[in-house]
């Protein structure tokens, strides 16, 4: 049992890393394009310049 639960860690930490790098990688190319990214903001649709944002 306890093996299990270091397995499912060890699988997190890397589905997060991966997620990280995704990001990071998004707000590369977005720099690198001047393009904006358009997320949701609560309920609201917001354009983000990605020198707005950290990473």
């Amino acid at each position: 049992m306890n093996s299990k639960k270091n397995e499912d860690e060890e699988l997190k930490q890397k589905i997060l890393a991966g997620l990280d790098l995704a990001y990071k990688r998004l707000i590369e190319y977005k720099r690198a394009k001047n393009s904006v990214l358009v997320v949701m903001k609560g309920e609201e649709i917001v354009h983000v310049r990605p020198e707005e944002l950290e990473g």
